[in-house]
């Protein structure tokens, strides 16, 4: 059973039609280290990850919300409140520049139903309306055609190719004015 600390700590951010993206507790470890082990859904990882690397994923985040006001949310099902993956919004550095970052995960057992989009749609509507950001993006390994199509599917298109981790990636973005115009 979660503590109060834990209570506190799941405070939701984002709602959406099927889905409550909140912060991430220690309480979350379980499931999603059945996430985030996954060798298949981690498959463009340079590896799954073990508990210990689950843990500071979730402090990491937990530091996000305190410093940046954002971070990846754990995506909470409304019908059954089951943790279904992670979606949010963190800073990465490309090219020596910073910029705001989608991402998401989602348990396998859930794939092929939208939820990374709708869980994407609204982490980039809150980056442009609520955080006022210039520019989103993805970094997303070439080969990952499913990220690429939730990126796509949330209107950014692919920027430019660089290293990330020493890793080729591809730089999906969206502009502001992109955004705009697309809601007009």
């Amino acid at each position: 059973m979660a503590g109060a600390e834990d209570d506190v700590s799941r405070r939701a951010v984002i709602e959406t039609e099927r889905l409550v993206l909140r912060e991430l507790a220690p309480g979350d470890l379980d499931q999603l280290a059945a996430i985030l082990g996954d060798p298949e859904t981690m498959r463009f990882y340079p590896a799954p990850y073990g508990r210990d690397q689950v843990v500071l994923w979730i402090e990491r985040n937990q530091r996000r919300y305190r410093e940046d006001g954002f971070g990846l949310w754990g995506l909470d099902l409304k019908e059954t409140g089951e943790l279904v993956g992670d979606c949010g919004l963190t800073i990465q550095e490309v090219e020596g520049a910073p910029f705001m970052e989608v991402g998401y995960h989602v348990k396998k057992a859930r794939w092929r139903q939208g939820l990374a989009t709708e869980a994407a749609l609204a982490c980039r509507d809150h980056a442009f309306d609520v955080l006022g950001i210039d520019r989103l993006i993805a970094l997303i390994r070439p080969e990952n055609s499913p990220s690429r199509g939730v990126a796509e599917r949330i209107g950014m298109t692919a920027w430019k190719p660089t290293v990330h981790r020493d890793i080729p990636h591809l730089v999906y973005a969206i502009t502001r004015d992109e955004w705009v115009s697309a809601r007009s």
